[in-house]
């Protein structure tokens, strides 16, 4: 039998301090005397990082147009254009213009609430479901497409596809997303069969917008229009088709053929923003740069994780802040008039513009020196051609009411706190518009189809399509419990997997190596899996559950079938640490946590009886894992126990155990007499610590820390003092000499081995 090596977890780790220098050239003017400043620091380099560290404490503070001046600033003065950068102040500009037009976040609805076989990202049927790691699925074109940065529900980050991954991880040029996330996604397996199973006519109707996608991607748009206009001919009220339409004709610089169709699609999903991300492309595409970046902050406003929509803005507003643009927009500010930018029927400035309470201003006066420095900015802007050639479909009256442009109302105190603060989990980011534009709709009676593709409740099954052979694990051939998903796309109990990867990191049914997911060591139960067994099998899960609670409440004993770990001595209070990489041990480990109790028994090996009579648990106090499974286990010793009954569980030793503890001794002269021995055996001890090698004696405190001290109370513990338990764990003496002091219950019998001991060692110090 093989035994784990016992290695010393040292403990430890490399610090960092992080610190900066203090600016010590005076407030940070723009304009004016402190224009001539700016630029003289500019010159140095480096100095506009502060500039652009100022812009971005400005935007955080809800100081818009402070760090539109900032930013500005810093590529006047030789920031490179990097519109990364420049996230805060987008985050900034998209609170200010939901203040401007009067919108708050609604209550984000439960998940499912669209059904539960809808995607968390569009809000569409779930076609070609994949599960992120932290548990929760999207259809895979959301994912292709990189239209998310964070998960809805939870808001971690989503995964980028793996060549866009690889690409930026070599700094080389991004592939295109559909193209770097052919192979990437894998579907899951378990949910794209009862996908198919429960909704075939949706499932196909994705397969044929899939196909549409492919076509559009190879930059075939003839052949995606006509596809599209065939496949709205069978199905005229499926919202996706008209989006790939509205793309096909964006790809044939058909402009307001596009926007016509992503107007219908926005009468029917007022609140979805991915069509106003492709409105403002095709906007973009056609030149109409004030009425995309609008369109851009409206669908950030809906959504605020919207990945592509902040990448657009970002780009846009670096361009506009470039030297280039701002000295051209010098020249035309100085002869344009103010007329000129209020007709602007979409116009930056009506974003930007802050009125100022008396407080706000004395901030400002303390801050820097007045100078239009936006004026550049409103002649880049105002430049942009008017969008009403193109978008003359009629639009809603909700939309309408979204375009009107009102004067930019402060961000006050509270405001700026909501703007640090507003990193919320939240599921369905709905816009609540202001109620004249709701009343306009209603009076119109032009309220959203019914029959709409995507609002449709994907949730409804029929009970004979309901089979508990789909949701049975296929290692433990058991309905899932804490079902996880793996990157491959399968699907197992999380305890069943856990215990597959202790023996190799693949996947049990496909072989593809799972590493990375091991490593990563998160194991998220699969939501949409778990809830629809809730749903759809509540009395085979209550009676999964019971059976699972059953083998945990067996696991749990502390006297019957206690998990042996057969490695070596242990003793109480000392510590022991374990390096584990048996796959019955890790088990071990893992089921002495998942129970609660954190305890596991200690022996060293045996000939006859595969481990000792005697032993002692252990503690775990940390577990440190290691990418590749194996662990690291913190322990220090408790109870002594005897072994009355040995037994087999799962590959690893258990047994029945009784307790021991020391007789106490009631008798006033024999504990007198035992203070005498123990206080010899104390001072022989320490004297013998005392004249070992330097090198050995470093060594030994390593490992096992310093020797406890002499304790007033004797028999105040079960195991009598601790320093009696050290010593024996550093002395170099046979483990069964040693087994023999474990086993013994009188103090007296210990001390006077303990005494032999440390006599024969002593009489080999003074030879040498």
């Amino acid at each position: 039998m093989s035994s784990p090596a016992v290695a010393r977890a040292s403990p430890g780790g490399n610090r960092e301090a992080a610190g900066g220098a203090r600016s010590r050239t005076g407030p940070w003017e723009v304009g004016g005397g402190g224009g001539e400043r700016l630029e003289r620091a500019g010159a140095e380099p480096g100095r506009w990082e502060l500039l652009l560290r100022r812009g971005e404490l400005l935007a955080l503070g809800g100081h818009l147009k402070g760090a539109l001046e900032a930013f500005a600033a810093a590529l006047r003065r030789g920031a490179p254009a990097r519109p990364e950068r420049l996230g805060s102040l987008v985050d900034c500009l998209v609170f200010s213009y939901r203040l401007r037009h009067g919108l708050r976040w609604s209550a984000a609805p439960a998940a499912g609430a669209a059904g539960l076989l809808s995607c968390l990202g569009c809000r569409g049927f779930l076609s070609e479901p994949v599960t992120v790691p932290c548990g929760h699925s999207y259809c895979r074109r959301c994912l292709r497409r990189e239209l998310r940065a964070r998960c809805r529900l939870c808001r971690d980050r989503l995964p980028p596809p793996a060549a866009a991954a690889a690409a930026a991880a070599e700094g080389t040029p991004r592939p295109p997303p559909l193209a770097a996330a052919i192979a990437d996604f894998r579907t899951s397996v378990v949910l794209n069969h009862l996908a198919e199973k429960w909704f075939p006519g949706q499932r196909e109707r994705a397969r044929a917008a899939g196909r549409l996608g492919e076509l559009l991607h190879q930059g075939r748009y003839r052949e995606a229009l006509a596809a599209a206009c065939d496949a709205l001919r069978a199905e005229p009220s499926d919202l996706t088709l008209k989006i790939y339409r509205a793309e096909s004709y964006a790809g044939l610089q058909e402009f307001k053929a596009a926007i016509e169709d992503l107007n219908a699609v926005l009468f029917q999903l007022p609140n979805w923003p991915e069509v106003y991300f492709r409105k403002g492309k095709v906007l973009q595409d056609a030149g109409f740069l004030g009425d995309a970046l609008q369109l851009f902050l409206q669908c950030l406003a809906l959504d605020e994780d919207f990945a592509p929509a902040k990448l657009h803005v970002e780009k846009i507003l670096c361009d506009l802040l470039s030297p280039e643009n701002l000295k051209e927009g010098l020249k035309e500010s100085s002869g344009s008039s103010l007329p000129c930018i209020k007709n602007k029927p979409l116009g930056f400035p009506a974003v930007v513009e802050e009125p100022r309470s008396p407080g706000e201003l004395s901030l400002k006066q303390a801050e820097e020196r007045p100078e239009d420095a936006l004026a550049p900015v409103k002649g880049s802007l105002n430049r942009a051609r008017s969008a009403q050639a193109v978008n003359t479909a009629p639009v809603p009256a909700r939309e309408e009411g979204l375009k009107r442009v009102s004067s930019e109302p402060l961000l006050s105190a509270q405001g700026k706190g909501l703007l640090l603060k507003r990193k919320l989990s939240l599921l369905e980011q709905d816009v609540i518009i202001n109620e004249d534009g709701r009343n306009k709709l209603k009076r119109q009676s032009e309220a959203p189809s019914e029959d709409c593709v995507l609002s449709l409740a994907y949730g409804d099954i029929p009970e004979e399509l309901i089979d508990v052979s789909d949701f049975e694990c296929s290692l433990c051939m058991r309905l899932f419990f804490e079902p996880v998903t793996t990157p491959c796309g399968h699907s197992f109990c999380k305890n069943c997997l856990e215990r597959c990867l202790d023996h190799t990191p693949y996947c049990p049914l496909c072989k593809e190596s799972l590493k990375e997911y091991l490593a990563d060591r998160r194991y998220c139960v699969t939501q949409l899996l778990e809830e629809l067994i809730v749903k759809y099998l509540p009395d085979e899960l209550s009676e999964r559950k019971k059976i699972y609670d059953e083998e945990t409440a067996e696991l749990s004993h502390l006297t019957k079938n206690v998990p042996i770990f057969v490695c070596t001595m242990a003793y109480p209070t000392v510590p022991c640490p374990l390096h584990v990489f048996e796959p019955r041990y890790r088990l071990m480990i893992r089921r002495s946590i998942q129970t609660g109790t954190k305890q596991f028994g200690m022996c060293v090996s045996d000939t006859q009886n595969s481990f000792a009579d005697y032993g002692c648990m252990l503690q775990i106090r940390n577990v440190h894992f290691l990418p590749d499974g194996r662990s690291v286990v913190d322990t220090v010793g408790g109870k002594r126990f005897r072994v009355l009954k040995r037994g087999m569980k799962d590959g690893y030793c258990t047994a029945d155990i009784e307790y021991l503890e020391d007789v106490k001794i009631e008798n006033g002269d024999e504990i007198q007499s035992l203070r005498e021995l123990h206080d010899l055996v104390y001072s022989q001890a320490c004297s013998w610590f005392q004249n070992l090698r330097d090198r050995f004696r470093s060594q030994i405190l390593q490992h096992f820390g310093s020797m406890p001290e002499r304790e007033e109370n004797l028999q105040a513990t079960p195991n009598g003092p601790a320093w009696c338990w050290w010593l024996l764990a550093v002395l170099p003496v046979d483990p069964r000499y040693q087994l023999s002091v474990l086993s013994m219950k009188s103090l007296e019998e210990r001390l006077t081995k303990i005494q032999h001991i440390l006599t024969y060692f002593s009489r080999d110090q003074s030879k040498s």
